[in-house]
C-alpha cells in the first residue's frame, strides 16, 4: 500500500477507483466497502484508492468540543489499512479552507481531476463537500456529468445491527468491549508508553505497568477491571488490566495499569500495544488491601481460564 500525505501528492496519470471517509476504528462495514473496491480495481485495471482526513473534520470546525473520542489513532487506522489490500492510501490534512469546498468543487476537481476517479464507492450514510450537502443522489447526477461508475454500499449487520463507528465508540465507552470487537476488524487497542507507578501492586503481590496514553484523542474503554494481552518487545503476554481511580488506596488520580501473567522484567519507557479482550467486573473500593489481593486472585483465575480462546 502507497501512502500519501496530500491530495496533490497523487500521480493524476493513474485511473482509479475511490472510496473516502474517515474510517475511524476500520471496521466491518468499512471492510466490506475496501474488499469491493479492491475486487473493482483489479477487474478493470484500475488501482484502488481510499482517501481520509486528519485531523478528524469534527476537531477542526469545531476545536472547543472535546467529546468526540477517535477509535484509531492515525498510525493504528494505517496499521489497520495495511492489512486490507489497498493500492493507495490518501491522508489529506483537513484544514477549514478544505471544508468550505462545495460539493461539485471537490467531485469535479478533486476526485475527477486529481485522482482521475473513474469509479467510485461509498457506504451507505456518505455525505460530503461544504457543511455534508452532498447525498447519493447528487453524487449519481454527478456521475452523468463527469463521467464515472458510482456505487453504494448497503449497511453491514452484526446479529441484526448496523454496524458504525458511532456504536463503536459507544459499546467502548461504555464498557462493551466484546461487542466493539464484534463490530471492529480488529480487536480493540492502546498504545501506550510504561511509565513509574508507586508500587502498591508489587507490595500485595500483584506487580503493574503503569501506561501513559499520549494522544489525547483516544477513547479508553469506561472503568474497570479486564482481560487484555499485551504485545511487550514483540512478544504477547496476557494479563489483566485496570482503568479507575483505585479507591481502595484513596487515590483520585485516574490510571491505566496492567499486570501480566508470568513476567517479572523492567520495562520503564517501553511502548506497549494493549488488546482489550472482556470487562471482568467494575472498579470496587475494598476495606483493605489484603481483601482487594482476595479479589486480584480471584479476577487472576477468570482471566487465566479465557487464555485458550485467545491463543
Amino acid at each position: 500500500m502507497k501512502i500519501f500525505d496530500s491530495i496533490n501528492k497523487f500521480p493524476s496519470n493513474v485511473k482509479t477507483i475511490v472510496t473516502l471517509g474517515t474510517f475511524d476504528g476500520v471496521h466491518k462495514g468499512h471492510i466490506a466497502i475496501i474488499n469491493r473496491i479492491n475486487d473493482i480495481a483489479k477487474k478493470n485495471n484500475l488501482e484502488s484508492v481510499l482517501l481520509t482526513f486528519y485531523p478528524h473534520p469534527r476537531h477542526v470546525l469545531y476545536p472547543d468540543d472535546q467529546n468526540l473520542k477517535l477509535i484509531n489513532t492515525i498510525e493504528e487506522k494505517i496499521d489497520s489499512l495495511k492489512l486490507t489490500g489497498l493500492d493507495n492510501l490518501i491522508i489529506h490534512k483537513f484544514d477549514k479552507n478544505f471544508s468550505r469546498l462545495k460539493s461539485v468543487n471537490f467531485i469535479r476537481d478533486i476526485l475527477v481531476e486529481k485522482l482521475n476517479m473513474n469509479y467510485m464507492i461509498v457506504g451507505f450514510d456518505h455525505q460530503f463537500g461544504k457543511n455534508r450537502e452532498g447525498s447519493f443522489e447528487d453524487l449519481i447526477q454527478f456521475s452523468n456529468l463527469y463521467d464515472f461508475k458510482i456505487e453504494k454500499i448497503e449497511a453491514q449487520l452484526v446479529e441484526g445491527v448496523e454496524i458504525s463507528s458511532t456504536k463503536i465508540r459507544k459499546a467502548i465507552q461504555a464498557g462493551e468491549i466484546v461487542k466493539a470487537n464484534s463490530y471492529l476488524s480488529s480487536i480493540y487497542s492502546i498504545t501506550a508508553t510504561v511509565i513509574k507507578g508507586n508500587n502498591i501492586g508489587n507490595s500485595i503481590g500483584f506487580p503493574t505497568a503503569n501506561l501513559d496514553v499520549s494522544n489525547k484523542w483516544k477513547i479508553i474503554p469506561k472503568n474497570g477491571v479486564y482481560f487484555v494481552s499485551v504485545l511487550v518487545q514483540n512478544r504477547k503476554y496476557f494479563g489483566m488490566l485496570n482503568l479507575g481511580s483505585r479507591p481502595t488506596i484513596a487515590d483520585s488520580t485516574f490510571v491505566i495499569e496492567v499486570h501480566l501473567f508470568d513476567f517479572n522484567k523492567q520495562i520503564y519507557n517501553d511502548i506497549v500495544k494493549v488488546n482489550f479482550l472482556k470487562r471482568i467486573r467494575e472498579e470496587k473500593k475494598f476495606l483493605d488491601l489484603s481483601k482487594l489481593k482476595l479479589q486480584l486472585k480471584k479476577d487472576e483465575i477468570e482471566c487465566r481460564s479465557m487464555i485458550d480462546n485467545f491463543c
